[in-house]
């Protein structure tokens, strides 16, 4: 298999590990229909509350494979395929990391880009590199890039391909947060420990209004907050929220 699931039920949080090591964890018709489908089986099992994206190996993903493939296909239909991890990933409700150590190349940056935080190794580099091998940007990079650092800073990194280490990803809002290799699983769990214990609807609902914000005007973003709050206050997490408040304790959400 080319995905590897950690399946940790205590706490509510399903690893996705790209396990084609030999390759760098490059994304090919298998890799990505695997991930396709994780992604679908997560959506609808209650007990997964959040995603970990991460890669086997000694990096987290070189981009997609440019060796093999079936060459009696049209080149139109086979990127549509290979793409569908970005999509999923963008569709996807519930709150997402991607743990990144070594090289996010590519298609492999732009997968972790599609994630809501992520976490890197001090070690992790990263590179819009299409330009290098006279290709334009895929996986949803000429979409992010802009709305993350803004069109300047899109262009120069897709523009130039140069490499960025993880504290210059940081420092340009494209990693949340940088720690030593040997804390990265402590940094990812603590995180994604604090994410499942959330209240997973009201996540899935502000995930997806920040998401769909830059469409918006501020008018009508204030409409739709109001309704999602209708939404929220008919939940019985909402009114454990309020009742945690005032026990001063911490609640215990369960999607309902």
């Amino acid at each position: 298999m080319d995905i590897l699931l950690r399946d940790q039920s205590a706490t509510g949080v399903l690893t996705l590990t790209l396990h084609r090591p030999e390759r760098k964890n490059a994304i090919d018709l298998a890799l990505a229909g695997e991930l396709v489908a994780a992604l679908a089986q997560a959506e609808e099992t209650p007990s997964v509350r959040v995603v970990v994206l991460a890669g086997a190996g000694d990096g987290f993903c070189s981009g997609g494979d440019l060796v093999g493939g079936d060459d009696s296909r049209h080149v139109l239909g086979v990127m549509r395929q290979i793409s569908q991890p970005a999509v999923a990933l963008h569709r996807f409700s519930k709150p997402t990391i991607a743990r990144v150590h070594g090289v996010a190349a590519g298609a492999g940056w732009n997968l972790a880009l599609g994630c809501d935080l992520v976490v890197a190794a001090d070690d992790a580099r990263f590179c819009q590199i299409f330009i290098r091998r006279g290709l334009s940007l895929d996986y949803g990079g000429s979409w992010l890039l802009p709305r993350l650092v803004g069109l300047q800073r899109a262009k120069q990194l897709a523009l130039l391909g140069g490499f960025v280490s993880a504290a210059e990803a940081q420092a340009l809002g494209l990693v949340n947060r940088v720690v030593p290799r040997g804390e990265l699983d402590a940094a990812v769990a603590e995180w994604a420990e604090v994410l499942a214990a959330g209240p997973p609807i009201a996540l899935a609902i502000s995930k997806r209004m920040l998401e769909e914000s830059g469409a918006l005007g501020f008018e009508d973003a204030i409409e739709i907050e109001c309704s999602s709050q209708c939404v929220n206050l008919a939940t019985q997490d909402t009114r454990e929220g309020f009742r945690a408040f005032f026990e001063k304790r911490k609640p215990r959400f369960e999607g309902r």
